[in-house]
């Protein structure tokens, strides 16, 4: 019987690809997993505006002030609401120091004289006090940050992993706290400290974090009973160990995206009570305590009112960005959601 098994040898077959490109194996460099974030980061332009917006802001809270001879508090009688006037851009037809097409700086004979942002109803310069009350503004955002993250976080994780009793009276309590509505803590600090920066800061610290917390607690419950938790526990490692570095890292990126939105909320939250007159005093400056000043001369001196209006809208709309952007790149599947 004749063997029909086929007689193969090298010249039976034929390279499909002839160049060098296709005879090596291609080795790809691994990214680490901060690096991926970075770059989907950087690949959202809305984000990269947002930083920028941020860090121009906070550069000018820094040394805007500065950049003058005038303080937030010094008043000179003379210089009553007059609008802005900058010297060079005034050629253009903008910041020119006109209301109604009449130059108010020559009918006063301040020919000399330039406020960038104009003055208000007691002759201080807006420039200045604009940026003084920008700080109080980053001051609560950082503040903000500070309670999401240990507060917030750490009770979260607590109520969360250890569970049974001790979650329900943290949660009862937190119930009893967000029950309370934050006007009336604010309002009983004020009866006791006076209005200021320090009852914001302290109606922050006792109703801010609750939020933050309630989301830690959800993402412990679903992750503690998983496959790579219980390795843990089943090898001995302790309460702390797995808290700080089996649970924290793996919700630590939506705790930064918690936080980032928390911070426009806390911004308008002190905007808010400074307008109401709950918030800083005279002659201190914050945003709400300038929106408040201008909204009543809106109609004869709207300038008073823009510049703190648009730095508050282009402070909260920037971080909202950011936020939106490191939540897609920390969680790309949730842009899909």
């Amino acid at each position: 019987m004749e063997n029909l098994k086929p007689q193969l040898n090298e010249s039976s077959f034929e390279r499909v690809f002839q160049t060098d490109e296709f005879k090596t194996d291609v080795v790809y460099k691994s990214i680490s997993f901060w690096k991926e974030v970075r770059l989907r980061f950087q690949a959202n332009k809305g984000a990269v505006i947002g930083i920028i917006f941020i860090a121009f802001i906070l550069f000018m809270a820094i040394f805007g002030p500065y950049m003058n001879a005038q303080t937030y508090k010094s008043k000179v009688d003379e210089h009553i609401n007059l609008p802005g006037r900058i010297p060079g851009i005034e050629k253009i037809g903008i910041f020119d120091g006109e209301i109604d097409g009449v130059n108010v700086y020559e009918k006063r004979g301040l020919d000399d004289v330039y406020y960038w942002f104009g003055t208000d109803n007691l002759g201080r310069d807006l420039w200045t006090r604009t940026w003084v009350g920008t700080r109080v503004s980053l001051y609560i955002a950082l503040l903000a940050v500070i309670i999401d993250m240990f507060i917030g976080m750490g009770y979260g994780l607590v109520s969360g992993y250890i569970g049974g009793t001790t979650d329900t009276i943290m949660q009862r309590f937190i119930e009893i706290l967000s029950g309370i509505p934050n006007l009336v803590i604010v309002t009983l600090f004020v009866i006791i400290l006076n209005p200021g920066i320090l009852s914001i800061s302290l109606a922050l610290v006792i109703t801010g974090w609750i939020g933050m917390s309630r989301v830690v607690r959800s993402q412990v419950l679903k992750m503690k009973e998983l496959d790579f938790v219980l390795a843990s526990k089943t090898m001995g490692a302790k309460t702390n160990t797995l808290i700080l570095q089996e649970l924290l890292p793996n919700i630590f990126g939506q705790v930064i995206i918690m936080s980032m939105f928390s911070i426009p909320n806390a911004i308008f939250y002190e905007s808010f009570l400074a307008f109401i007159g709950l918030g800083l005093q005279p002659p201190l400056a914050s945003l709400g305590v300038l929106i408040n000043d201008g909204y009543k001369s809106i109609l004869v001196y709207p300038h008073i009112i823009v510049a703190p209006v648009v730095v508050l809208a282009l402070l909260m709309l920037s971080f909202n960005l950011v936020a939106d952007g490191l939540r897609d790149a920390l969680d790309p599947k949730m842009k899909q959601q």
